[in-house]
């Protein structure tokens, strides 16, 4: 019987702006990548989500990115190996200090946005990554796109890794998502994404740009909480997934 996480990135509001609905998201998804005021979410929103995850038993990951709150983390910054590990070490500190006064702590990383991306082939901004969390704590595990520098480098160093899926993102032909910036990259029909998530995940293929198929491997499936139809396409995957025998659970 196949065995999967539901991941949403959650925490992104900002003073008086609002993103998402974390509250009914967490009654679905088992982990939660929540920001950690580099690219979105004010203290007292941390407070607030993690209180959330822990009251619902969901998994807390700390989503590191860019210092880029004017763009969302989603622009590349061309920042140095050693300031982007100072960057990650600071970010997963503060999160877990806001999760362990919620009863709760971080159980793993989870790089965000443009990072993510980069992190994919920059094996300068992956080694940092993997830098920081080896030597903050080497038994958080790291989540990312498979086949990725950041997931290599963090087997190399001994750094458990978790391979991640997304049922609401277009992939190209070579396995990566297509960028924000062309046409269909982020789906939107609940339907729709159930459906791939539960190809991921039973099959072990997704249909790309092309109308090709490539095999992906989901330890992980990833439900982007900053999209208007979030919570309706997060319940609709839980309950194909749950028709199909899979058993969802938190990986960590």
């Amino acid at each position: 019987m196949a065995t999967v996480d539901l991941n949403a990135d959650l925490g992104e509001s900002y003073g008086r702006w609002q993103l998402g609905d974390d509250e009914a998201l967490l009654r679905v998804v088992t982990s939660a990548n929540v920001a950690c005021g580099f690219h979105a979410g004010d203290p007292a929103t941390l407070v607030r989500t993690c209180a959330l995850a822990a009251e619902q038993g969901v998994s807390v990951g700390a989503q590191v990115g860019y210092h880029d709150l004017a763009g969302f983390g989603r622009r590349f910054v061309d920042v140095s190996p050693d300031d982007l590990y100072a960057d990650v070490v600071y970010q997963i500190g503060a999160l877990d200090a806001v999760a362990r006064s919620q009863g709760t702590r971080v159980r793993y990383v989870k790089p965000h946005g443009a990072l993510y991306n980069t992190v994919v082939h920059h094996q300068g901004q992956a080694a940092a990554v993997v830098r920081a969390v080896s030597e903050l704590d080497p038994t958080l595990p790291l989540l990312g796109l498979p086949g990725s520098a950041l997931l290599d480098l963090a087997e190399d160093a001994g750094i458990p890794t978790v391979r991640e899926a997304f049922a609401d993102r277009a992939y190209t032909d070579d396995g990566t998502l297509a960028p924000r910036s062309e046409p269909g990259a982020v789906l939107h029909d609940a339907d729709e994404i159930a459906d791939r998530a539960r190809r991921m995940v039973v099959e072990g293929v997704v249909e790309t740009t092309s109308g090709d198929t490539v095999a992906v491997d989901a330890d992980s499936v990833c439900l982007h909480g900053d999209s208007p139809d979030a919570v309706a396409a997060a319940t609709a995957v839980r309950a194909v997934l749950a028709d199909a025998g899979v058993t969802i659970r938190p990986f960590a």
